[in-house]
């Protein structure tokens, strides 16, 4: 990788530079944390200019002013994406990887009840991000030498969706099937040598974080991943060659 521009000392990912998109949410600041952590140059976006602004602060100021930077980009703008990838490799000479958090949920008491404009919405946050992110991040991850990484967080819920979850589960489902394609593009990218970047999936039951345990410090959340196991996870993927990881998904909750 490229000699690193910060201040944090080093670490496993020293000289990587590391897009997160939803940045801004619990997920997405422990991410940032994570990242600055292991030395990487990270580059966040959100749609909400306060807390986008709280996670970046955060995340700098927690390893001693470590290059991390926010953006606002509307990631259901093709074009605004890829602007957002091209100032990226522009800046900083490489795009090491892409971490998706865009997140947001819609149910129903029963199949019966889902309301259609659940899915509207769902599309567009869980669906287009992906499809817009994976499109303008593509070639500048193929470029990163073995190193780029997309990944995508996803539910257990799509392997066995209930009848009130219709909507979020089948939206989930149809972001990995998109996932999955930009790893066979990766592989087919890299011929004979193996794939020169990997599109992985990390699945969850949900996610837990401090703010949720305080509003309710009587729940237990069996079976939920914690915001930091999971900023664990992301960092992780490049402890693993391209080839393995390609077109995988990594269960952080029990297997359905």
């Amino acid at each position: 990788m490229t000699a690193p521009n910060n201040g944090n000392g080093g670490g496993p990912l020293e000289g990587a530079v590391v897009a997160v998109a939803g940045a801004g949410g619990p997920a997405g600041s422990a991410a940032l944390l994570a990242l600055a952590a292991a030395g990487a140059t990270v580059v966040g976006c959100d749609a909400d200019p306060v807390r986008l602004a709280k996670a970046v602060d955060a995340a700098k100021f927690a390893h001693g002013g470590a290059p991390v930077t926010g953006e606002i980009v509307d990631l259901f703008d093709l074009e605004a994406t890829r602007h957002w990838a091209e100032r990226i490799e522009k800046d900083h000479g490489r795009i090491d990887g892409l971490i998706h958090l865009v997140g947001g949920w819609r149910g129903a008491k029963s199949f019966g009840d889902t309301d259609l404009a659940d899915w509207d919405t769902l599309h567009n946050l869980l669906i287009r991000t992906v499809q817009h992110t994976s499109l303008a991040f593509e070639d500048a991850l193929e470029r990163s030498g073995g190193k780029g990484r997309f990944v995508l967080v996803s539910a257990a819920g799509t392997a066995n969706p209930t009848g009130g979850n219709a909507a979020y589960a089948a939206a989930k489902a149809a972001a990995e099937a998109w996932t999955l394609a930009l790893g066979s593009a990766f592989r087919k990218a890299g011929g004979e040598a193996g794939p020169p970047a990997a599109a992985v999936i990390l699945v969850v039951k949900a996610l837990v974080h401090d703010a949720m345990r305080a509003e309710k410090p009587e729940g237990k959340f069996p079976g939920f991943t914690d915001v930091k196991e999971l900023a664990e996870a992301i960092t992780g993927v490049w402890d693993r060659p391209a080839e393995e990881l390609n077109g995988s998904r990594q269960w952080l909750t029990p297997q359905k």
